[in-house]
């Protein structure tokens, strides 16, 4: 692994883990509005919120896993173009930051049943995520792409 790659999945590792950190606080806060029966969060009126939250958690905790699985994949796939890699890379930190926050910001302020417009960042988020996973999902199918050791 060159220095561009080792530098590359040491960001992905850095934003995972703090990312997973987060969310999953996230989720312990998420729990205790619950469990203080916090009407805000729970009242039936505000079921939108609480699935735009649980949604952000989720999203937020598994795109987190998704950030440490990049870093580690960069090691298997030492001929990836610089170019693509960056690009992919840039579009998985983008899907990481746009997809829980729309949810959450489209579920701190309601509109009736219909979530805030925060939402509208979740489809973008989603186009950023799918390019790096394709992106990814190409470089892995490359002949060049390195099995682990020992196999």
């Amino acid at each position: 692994m060159n220095v561009t790659t080792d530098s590359q999945a040491r960001q992905h590792l850095r934003i995972g883990w703090w990312s997973l950190l987060f969310f999953l606080s996230l989720g312990v806060f998420l729990e205790a509005l619950h469990g203080f029966k916090v009407q805000w969060y729970l009242s039936v009126a505000n079921e939108t919120r609480r699935l735009m939250l649980t949604l952000g958690h989720a999203h937020g905790t598994l795109l987190a896993l998704v950030q440490i699985v990049f870093a580690a994949t960069l090691n298997f796939l030492p001929d990836w173009n610089s170019a693509t890699r960056k690009l992919a890379g840039t579009c998985l930190n983008v899907g990481t930051v746009l997809i829980p926050a729309g949810f959450i910001l489209g579920g701190v302020k309601i509109y009736g049943g219909d979530p805030g417009l925060g939402i509208i960042l979740v489809p973008v988020g989603a186009l950023a995520l799918f390019a790096a996973v394709y992106f990814a999902a190409s470089a892995a199918s490359a002949k060049s792409a390195v099995p682990p050791k020992g196999k």
